[in-house]
């Protein structure tokens, strides 16, 4: 389908690598936008089943990020080579690190953002916004969207407070956004650090199964 085709394809959005020697205290400002988002006791279990619990507490609340030593490592990171250049030798980030610190699975299904079999994972080959109103129960309006994004701020204003009274499937939605928001802010970021691609709709729709997907991996290709 044309509309598949279209949703994996990133439409201009850039990598955030392309700016981050010009703006690097922007960058590392825009990937940490999921700290504003409150984690809810009763999502907690879909993130540990998930297992991104570990990423979602890498936060202000029990990580605390050295800006200065990051921009360090960000002046001395060549993106043609995937290096640092460091006075003492080169080094890089191995997928050891991506599990070890951000406690992401490196065994499991490949994560890919060009996803051929979109149609068998879509119901009844349902367009992908109508899909979006079925797993969170509403649209964004219209300002709040470009091509297959959504702005973060709808997502944090719609979706910031859970109900204490809320029912199973309200906690499921909340869960939803809180992982979309995890992957495209924290884990996949790019260059607009203000917008959430729809492209994970697959993999929330099945909070059970994300456990089995090979995050670890997925976020290694992706820096």
């Amino acid at each position: 389908m044309a509309e598949a085709r279209s949703l994996y394809r990133f439409n201009g959005i850039a990598h955030v690598v392309g700016n981050i020697n010009e703006e690097s205290t922007r960058c590392i400002y825009r990937v940490r936008r999921q700290q504003n988002m409150p984690l809810h006791d009763r999502i907690v279990p879909y993130l540990k089943r998930a297992s991104l619990y570990h990423l979602a507490r890498l936060n202000a609340r029990w990580f605390w990020l050295d800006k200065t030593l990051v921009s360090a490592f960000i002046e001395r990171w060549h993106p043609e080579t995937h290096n640092f250049h460091m006075p003492f030798e080169e080094c890089t980030i191995t997928l050891q690190d991506v599990a070890y610190q951000l406690g992401l699975p490196v065994d499991g299904l490949p994560v890919s953002g060009c996803l051929t079999d979109f149609e068998m994972l879509m119901k009844e080959g349902k367009p992908a916004w109508e899909w979006f109103q079925e797993l969170f129960g509403e649209l964004p309006p219209q300002n709040k969207v470009k091509q297959y994004t959504v702005h973060f701020t709808w997502f944090h204003e719609r979706f910031k407070v859970l109900p204490d009274d809320a029912t199973k499937e309200t906690v499921c939605i909340y869960a939803r956004t809180y992982i979309m928001m995890l992957l495209s802010t924290q884990l996949f970021g790019d260059k607009s650090g203000n917008r959430v691609h729809i492209r994970w709709l697959p993999f929330v729709a099945r909070l059970d199964d994300m456990g089995n997907y090979s995050w670890g991996w997925a976020a290694l290709a992706w820096l």
